[in-house]
């Protein structure tokens, strides 16, 4: 597994991170024992960037992570997030607030079975806490030596430069794919510029490049992608059509739709580092692979004609308000 830096002065991971999210709710029914399966499986193939969040599963997520690499926490460069506050049923907040940043790492450390995390996002910024608390308080947690750097997710350039210039960022999360390029204008050269990795979640679409899911209506009830404006009626139709292009570039380079869109990520920067999330041992092991995909000039020119930047119909989620555009 070819290798990549997190941040300017970051340590090094694998060049395609595993996303632990769908693990434990979102994509349907989960398997505990697969989903500990795969995470070992990543290991051994060098996949060694893991990434979860305390709001995933209401924390059984951070649980079964930790349970996964008990025995080889020394092998794994381990993510987690904090920030957003889930209620009842779907209702969820954000707290930034540093008393609730102090509490969330003790909750996430004790789960995870670590004494320490290696990148510690903020999930979602507070709009009523100014940046810099929130991270002077995470600051604080390196100084601690509970968290060896920390990271933001789904902020704007402005929120980036504030917040680092209150204490060095190693990454920002965004989503990032041939479907979702508008990182690319202001967020992603900001992030460059101040020497920070890009992290780049839904690399695959939630799966949509990967060209198998199908008609969002045949999608279980307990699979949000169903609910979806990208997945949905005239946009899902209209971005199949996108998938079906994609597709045809795959075959031409002796590869599947997932490992191209992934491959084409890897070609971005060298400061981007894809974290595709999956369940299933196959789908890890063709993730994996794309890691050694190489693209010519032509190749990476048809697909950038074929699914040009803003090509794909949808919002990302219903609600757009907690991201920072």
């Amino acid at each position: 597994m070819n290798r990549r830096r997190l941040g300017r002065k970051g340590p090094e991971v694998s060049a395609i991170g595993l996303g632990c999210m769908g693990m434990s709710e979102f994509y349907g029914t989960a398997d505990e024992a697969e989903s500990i399966a795969v995470i070992h499986r990543a290991l051994d193939l060098g996949v060694d960037f893991l990434d979860t969040a305390d709001m995933y599963g209401r924390g059984h997520n951070e649980e079964l992570v930790g349970r996964a690499i008990r025995d080889r926490r020394d092998e794994v460069v381990l993510a987690t997030k904090f920030g957003i506050v889930r209620g009842e049923g779907a209702e969820r907040a954000v707290d930034g607030r540093p008393a609730y940043v102090r509490r969330a790492v003790e909750a996430s450390l004790s789960r995870l079975g670590t004494d320490r995390i290696d990148l510690y996002y903020l999930h979602r910024r507070d709009p009523n806490v100014p940046i810099e608390d929130t991270v002077g308080a995470m600051a604080e947690l390196v100084t601690a030596g509970k968290v060896g750097r920390i990271g933001l997710s789904e902020v704007n350039a402005d929120t980036l430069r504030k917040a680092h210039a209150t204490h060095p960022i190693s990454a920002l999360q965004s989503e990032y794919s041939l479907f979702t390029r508008g990182i690319e204008a202001e967020i992603l050269p900001t992030a460059r510029e101040l020497g920070i990795a890009l992290v780049a979640y839904s690399p695959i679409s939630r799966g949509l490049l990967g060209g198998t899911l199908g008609p969002a209506e045949q999608l279980p009830d307990d699979d949000f992608r169903k609910h979806l404006p990208r997945f949905a009626g005239e946009n899902g139709t209209r971005n199949e059509e996108l998938v079906a292009e994609v597709r045809k570039i795959a075959e031409e380079v002796g590869c599947t739709p997932a490992q191209l869109s992934l491959a084409w990520l890897l070609t971005r920067g060298e400061d981007v580092i894809p974290i595709p999330g999956t369940k299933r041992l196959r789908y890890l092991e063709e993730n994996a692979a794309a890691a050694d995909v190489t693209l010519t000039a032509g190749q990476i020119a048809a697909l950038e004609a074929a699914v040009p930047a803003g090509g794909a119909l949808g919002d990302r989620y219903p609600d757009m308000s907690s991201v920072e555009l």
